[in-house]
């Protein structure tokens, strides 16, 4: 099926908005369109599914191998008129020097054009050596062209066109100017989410209006229909390993976690959280798990249910608001009192300590985990993790080591030293450096996040923990 990717030089060139304008200036015109974004990013996609009307998926080589990405590509892919990626830093940024987990990797993995943004602030002849070496150096990328990001106004984009038509074959597929209406609002974690920014719907519609009117859609529709030759999956120019990109028009269906009928989990889904992977989300639809939304800010108390997630968030945006809901943390902490199974990650981790604190605001929480969070200028965990299950880890070992994430601005004080932990910390920092992973009764709270679906997932022995305390209730059936 039609596929782009938007990729750049750098970081914060302006991708995801160009992303936003594009997935709605499609659908505008009646297409269907899915997004996806290359690594793990929550918030991102969280735009992206406002924008095009479906939800996006995450694309990551760290926490899924080469096969699982390119199913879960096919998968969704083969249902729409049109896909778009989204890139994260620059083209060929990665984890090695090889570049095998870089864009570059992914866009050859999946046979993808690419569309490099470029941000020309204060460039004008120096464009066309960033683009000559950005085609050079890597033959086996398809650079279908570029779309010209933040430009001053119509002498700048003068000067550039005429750069790139004299020495390059790059076609140049949009001029962007620079325009705050294009800008959305940040904050410590990047972007606000889509899901808390007020009037978001109306801001993307109106980046789709200005993407629509300064990129040239027809022909990146063209592009995109091209069936192109295939590119390899290995190094720089190593044309030995070809492929020609996922099957989209018979997608393996991934096996998915199994035995969750019957089964009623919540999670958190509010202002306050929301970091979740649909693809998660759709395994546990998959595997029969009734999925019930909880409201921290609002709901009293929890429903009648088997289970509880509470995925990352921003719960420091809401301390007075989830401080106020006394009865919702109270009702948390005795069900996990009696055996709720829970799984909780950074924001949820944070709503289950005993308080946090920011700057001036302080508030109570739920108060099972016997720490106070404390919110710091700086980020405490970033990037990549890397995690070893323990003795005391709720379910036996699925891999030698868990791929894992995070990205937290707080730690943890006043933890007594007698804590039982899930997780060694290989690579990252968790709740303190080597440790992460709270365990009590059959709550696991941790600041990084795991996939959840797969054979590495969290999703399987998690629904074996919600099954048998089903049963133990006399819920579910032997």
């Amino acid at each position: 099926m039609p596929h782009l990717y938007l990729s750049a030089a750098h970081k914060s060139s302006g991708k995801t908005t160009l992303t936003l304008g594009l997935c709605r200036a499609l659908r505008n015109r009646g297409l269907k369109v899915q997004a996806f974004k290359k690594g793990p990013d929550y918030i991102d996609p969280i735009w992206h599914g406002l924008a095009a009307g479906r939800p996006s998926y995450n694309l990551d080589f760290h926490m899924m191998r080469e096969a699982e990405i390119e199913a879960l590509f096919a998968r969704h892919a083969g249902e729409v008129d049109i896909s778009l990626i989204e890139g994260n830093k620059g083209l060929y940024d990665g984890m090695d020097v090889e570049g095998s987990n870089s864009n570059a990797a992914l866009a050859k993995l999946l046979n993808a054009p690419v569309l490099l943004v470029l941000d020309t602030i204060g460039m004008t002849r120096g464009i066309a050596p960033l683009i000559l070496g950005y085609k050079a150096f890597d033959p086996a990328v398809n650079i279908a062209g570029v779309i010209l990001n933040k430009v001053g106004g119509p002498r700048h984009e003068d000067k550039l066109r005429e750069v790139i038509a004299r020495y390059t074959d790059v076609p140049v597929l949009g001029v962007v100017y620079k325009s705050e209406l294009m800008a959305i609002a940040e904050r410590h974690l990047g972007l606000v989410p889509g899901n808390e920014a007020v009037e978001a719907d109306a801001r993307v519609e109106a980046i789709a209006g200005l993407v629509a009117a300064q990129v040239d859609i027809d022909r990146l529709l063209e592009i995109a229909n091209v069936v192109n030759p295939p590119f390899s999956k290995g190094g720089r120019g190593d044309l030995s390993s070809l492929s020609s990109g996922p099957d989209t028009a018979n997608p393996p269906h991934p096996p998915f976690a199994k035995g969750g009928g019957g089964l009623r989990i919540a999670y958190a889904h509010d202002r306050a959280f929301g970091f979740y992977y649909q693809e998660d989300l759709d395994t546990l639809v998959d595997a029969g798990v009734d999925l019930v939304p909880l409201n921290t800010l609002q709901d009293t108390r929890l429903p009648d249910v088997d289970g509880l997630l509470l995925g990352g968030g921003f719960p420091e945006m809401f301390i007075e608001s989830l401080a106020a809901n006394a009865s919702l943390r109270a009702d948390i902490a005795r069900q996990i009192e009696a055996g709720l199974p829970v799984y909780a990650e950074c924001g949820g981790l944070m709503f289950l300590a005993r308080s946090i604190r920011w700057g001036e605001k302080q508030g109570e929480m739920v108060g099972v985990l016997p720490g106070d969070v404390v919110m710091t200028d700086r980020p405490v965990g970033r990037g990549y993790a890397e995690l070893e299950e323990t003795a005391d880890a709720p379910w036996a070992a699925q891999s030698e080591t868990i791929p894992a994430h995070e990205f937290h601005y707080s730690h943890l004080e006043n933890l007594p030293g007698d804590l039982n932990y899930a997780y060694r910390v290989k690579r990252g920092h968790g709740m303190g450096g080597q440790r992460d992973g709270y365990v009590y009764r059959n709550l696991l709270a941790a600041y990084c996040h795991r996939r959840g679906s797969g054979e590495r997932g969290w999703i399987a022995p998690f629904l074996e923990k919600v099954r048998v305390y089903s049963r133990s209730l006399n819920r579910l059936a032997a």
